[in-house]
């Protein structure tokens, strides 16, 4: 396998041409839209998007803060053939930290907070929104680094309280917060897509969610495909109060068998696909999934940042992947949200340049330089491989972090 390596500022680039292609056999997993650990993932970035956009307008520039320990415990409910309610609320525990004030001028940080929190589940949960409790652990404490040595106060401790945006080091040089790494790899095979499209038209606005009221949105799918067979474990809630009876229970889950069916003949033409649908009901006992919301955050269940879907929307076991918990970090020079984008991206178009299957890691060392990443590892199954032109996407990916933060806080991406 030819590995060339180079250096470039103070990163070590490798890039390894030849390597072997993904196998057929595919594990995958996409967990829906209204999935406690999505839901959980999609608030944390929706604070951290609105937190941002508030600084960039007021002060100029996005000011220190996370939300990604973000976690959503869920509520109790009743649930009646036709009817139900909330029993208690779904407690959103706001972790993280956040600059209070700039130059003295203090900033709303629990009003924007709660106002995002209420205007999210009015949208994605509308049955929750008036059940919701909300906790706020939000400090501004500095990260370790502040040794005071007499009277003079460290600059570190000014990152939550800056005088002004010229106290925020990275208007000057943008350096990684943390010793982290992002992974992404190019493309997707056809059931990796399948699997993503249809989550997502059994949880989100499509036309068969429009036409069945009933459909709920926490919708889970575990898939896996050898080349030529394909099997799928599907979780589709219903919402109790558009089903009258055990009978039509039974008859949606029978609409939706036949809708996965019908999508699999058009997406997947010549693969064998069997759907297993809400393994766990016993019909003849009432345990169903038959909610009042359509998630099952209303019964107990818990989301949290990071336990969801990668960046790319997917949950891929034999796909190179990493733990990172990219939703609501610092879009400014968190490493665990940036080098996770970027790794993908960069993937994507080693693949459209070489037409052959791509893989991307970008591994950080805190406090070293956002663009020079400490070690970059690109493996291309092509063979035929013009290595200039790769460094030199590399080169451009890495010259956009700027531009990648300025998307992200003008809400022009999707995360998972």
């Amino acid at each position: 396998m030819p590995r060339t390596s180079t250096t470039f500022g103070n990163s070590h680039l490798v890039i390894e041409t030849g390597t072997a292609r993904p196998d057929a056999t595919t594990i995958v997993e996409r967990k829906g839209l209204g999935h406690p650990d999505t839901l959980a993932d999609h608030l944390a970035e929706r604070l951290s998007r609105a937190y941002s956009r508030y600084t960039v307008r007021h002060f100029g520039a996005v000011l220190h803060h996370n939300f990604d320990k973000l976690a959503l415990l869920g509520g109790a409910s009743e649930v009646r053939y036709g009817g139900g309610g909330m029993t208690a609320p779904v407690r959103v525990l706001v972790n993280g930290r956040a600059a209070p004030m700039c130059g003295g001028e203090r900033i709303p940080v629990t009003e924007i907070v709660e106002t995002e929190i209420r205007a999210f589940f009015a949208e994605r949960l509308p049955e929750v929104s008036d059940h919701l409790d909300i906790v706020f652990n939000i400090t501004s404490n500095s990260s370790p680094g502040a040794v005071l040595t007499g009277d003079a106060v460290p600059d570190r401790t000014r990152w939550f309280n800056p005088r002004s945006i010229a106290d925020l080091r990275e208007r000057r040089i943008r350096l990684s917060n943390d010793t982290s790494l992002g992974t992404g790899w190019a493309p997707e095979n056809a059931f990796e897509s399948f699997v993503r499209e249809l989550v997502d038209h059994f949880s989100g606005d499509s036309d068969f969610t429009r036409a069945h009221p009933w459909c709920g949105s926490d919708v889970k799918l575990m898939g896996y495909w050898d080349g030529e067979q394909a099997d799928a474990v599907l979780c589709v809630p219903q919402k109790s109060r558009h089903v009258a009876s055990r009978a039509e229970y039974i008859r949606n889950t029978e609409t939706v068998l036949d809708e996965c069916h019908r999508m699999a003949a058009l997406r997947l033409p010549g693969v064998t696909v069997g759907f297993r649908l809400n393994a766990r009901d016993v019909p003849e006992k009432d345990e169903l999934y038959l909610t009042y919301t359509g998630s099952s955050i209303e019964s107990g269940d818990e989301g949290v940042v990071g336990r969801g879907n990668r960046v790319n929307g997917l949950i891929t076991p034999l796909r190179p992947m990493n733990l990172e918990g990219a939703n609501g970090k610092n879009p400014v020079y968190h490493v665990g949200k940036l080098y996770n984008i970027a790794a993908q991206r960069l993937a994507h178009r080693l693949h459209e340049a070489t037409g052959e299957h791509a893989e991307v890691h970008l591994v950080s060392t805190t406090g070293q330089r956002l663009d020079q990443p400490w070690r970059i590892l690109v493996r291309l199954s092509s063979a035929d491989v013009e290595v200039d032109k790769v460094q030199a996407l590399v080169n451009e990916a890495m010259d956009e972090f700027p531009a990648l933060t300025d998307e992200l806080v003008s809400d022009g991406m999707v995360l998972s």
